[in-house]
């Protein structure tokens, strides 16, 4: 079965920090996946957050986490991850790990074919 399992959500304080992980069943090699974080807070769309290509390892951020949030991946543990820092009340969102095959394109979230079930995160202020 192809699923993508989220997990370290939880509640922080403002100017904290958190380590989401996402463990990846895809039916292929995790290594031809790119992959994405993306997070959806109440009321409003889901929004890029961060991406990993699956070629080179080349990354992507939303301009709102550059400096904040580092991307990276194991593709020996099928496993992508995305360490916060200095979170801020208003990142307060479902966080969702995605995948796409061989892909190119990573910042819209009809890019990706493949998405997890999401893990909150809370930053309190």
């Amino acid at each position: 079965q192809v699923q993508l399992v989220e997990s370290g959500g939880g509640l922080v304080q403002a100017g904290g920090s958190l380590r989401l992980s996402c463990v990846a069943s895809l039916g292929r090699p995790f290594s031809r996946f790119t992959m994405g974080w993306f997070r959806q807070a109440p009321g409003k769309d889901r929004e890029f957050v961060a991406a990993i290509m699956w070629s080179d390892g080349t990354t992507n951020y939303a301009d709102s986490v550059k400096g904040r949030f580092t991307i990276s991946r194991d593709n020996a543990k099928n496993t992508q991850y995305l360490q916060m820092g200095s979170l801020k009340p208003e990142e307060t969102a479902v966080y969702y790990c995605a995948a796409n095959l061989y892909g190119s394109r990573w910042y819209r979230r009809g890019d990706y074919e493949y998405w997890g079930q999401g893990t909150q995160v809370t930053v309190s202020s």
